[in-house]
């Protein structure tokens, strides 16, 4: 168990994407396709804003071993920047997939508490133990790996790096992203940063994690969770 863990953080702390098209071959489209509905990724995150788009994905009798590979390592499907961030922090927070929204309650001029508002919670996305390894393995990318550059002194972290081609393909145009939280044993804050059409170095590990180490600087210390020892 101890080799196979770290063999995964290897493969995760490089982004490597050889190794993730072999798991999704190795799944097949089947079960590929159920652990995508699993997540929730076929539906829309049912966030309280208007004009959520939903996700763009080849239909399962479409996927062949091509589609299949492309889509193991994050490409040749689109989902929203909301739905990756939700999807994101099921996986971390224990497996429990919460509806992301921004209304908390109606109050009146006083700001008496009207009514209080409640959203659907997805359990069981994952277990708690494999959300818990998974804290892990993505703490030790931001450690000793791609996202190292968003690491921030005095608070322990995880996160993974992303570099992806933008439609239409050959266009040379790239986008750059990083998914953080912090802190990584208790997640209490996730950023998601995307960076569109980088110039010069587009790697997410480069020029996006910088952006997530600036906004957990700032965003941790009014969280009590910086450690100045």
């Amino acid at each position: 168990m101890r080799s196979c863990l770290i063999k995964t953080n290897h493969f995760f702390n490089n982004t490597c994407n050889p190794v993730f098209i072999t798991v999704g071959l190795r799944l097949g489209v089947e079960r590929y396709y159920h652990y995508f509905t699993q997540f929730g990724l076929l539906n829309r995150t049912g966030i309280d804003l208007p004009g959520e788009a939903g996700t763009i994905m080849h239909k399962m009798e479409d996927m062949k071993a091509v589609e299949l590979a492309t889509v193991s390592f994050g490409q040749s499907f689109q989902i929203t920047p909301i739905q990756l961030a939700t999807t994101a922090a099921s996986i971390i927070n224990g497996g429990n997939r919460i509806t992301p929204h921004f209304g908390v309650m109606t109050s009146d001029r006083e700001g008496t508490e009207i009514q209080k508002f409640s959203y659907p919670v997805m359990e069981h996305i994952v277990s708690e133990e494999t959300s818990a390894t998974m804290r892990m393995i993505l703490e030790q990318v931001v450690e000793n790996g791609s996202g190292k550059n968003g690491s921030v002194e005095g608070a322990s972290g995880g996160g993974q790096t992303a570099t992806s081609q933008t439609r239409p393909r050959g266009s040379g145009r790239d986008s750059a992203s990083v998914r953080g939280f912090a802190p990584a044993d208790d997640p209490q804050v996730l950023a998601l940063v995307i960076i569109h059409n980088p110039q010069g170095v587009y790697y997410g590990g480069q020029v996006a994690a910088p952006v997530v180490r600036q906004l957990f600087e700032n965003i941790l210390p009014y969280l009590n969770k910086m450690d100045y020892n």
